[in-house]
């Protein structure tokens, strides 16, 4: 059986047949609330859109482990966070910690705003293998690799935003695959 889960799902389905877990539920920093629902090594994949960016980097590392510990070998996480290295100031004010971030979803509550580097070596820290899906690199330039949206859908990607039209990339994310080894 594929146990998939959703952490920090908010009020969105976007992963259809996934378990959407809310903080109270699922707590990342909280190992007890992983093992009242699941067995070490159980879980496939969990899908983490725009949450890790709530976490300090040392926090982050810890989400990492525990996660680890409740993934099947070959399962991962498939993480979403603000994009540090996207050229725009005025999104990069928007996501900034302690920033005003979007009405619905305040940014005050954001303790790191990673690049692709430092999100890579959080989870390289905790023994993920990463893979890079969606980024931009300090130059600015924007990195696409193809990734399979039933493996994880994510909303603000390049290709599943409305907000991103063509040329005009407004709400970016950086998106990689943590996978156990």
């Amino acid at each position: 059986m594929d146990i998939k889960i959703v952490v920090g799902a908010g009020e969105y389905n976007n992963n259809p047949g996934w378990i959407h877990t809310q903080e109270n539920e699922l707590n990342l920093l909280d190992n007890s609330t992983w093992e009242k629902r699941y067995e070490k090594n159980s879980v496939t994949a969990i899908v983490a859109e725009h949450v890790w960016e709530h976490l300090t980097y040392e926090e982050g590392i810890e989400a990492a482990n525990i996660c680890y510990t409740y993934l099947k070998s070959s399962g991962y996480i498939r993480c979403a966070v603000p994009d540090g290295f996207f050229p725009d100031e005025t999104y990069q004010n928007v996501v900034k910690v302690g920033g005003p971030g979007p009405k619905d979803h305040p940014a005050a509550s954001h303790k790191i705003v990673y690049n692709y580097k430092s999100l890579s070596d959080m989870f390289r820290t905790a023994g993920f293998e990463v893979k890079l899906l969606e980024y931009h690199d300090e130059e600015g330039n924007f990195h696409y690799n193809q990734w399979d949206e039933k493996k994880g859908f994510i909303f603000r990607s390049k290709y599943h935003d409305p907000r991103n039209k063509g040329d005009n990339f407004v709400s970016p994310s950086i998106i990689v695959d943590a996978i156990k080894i």
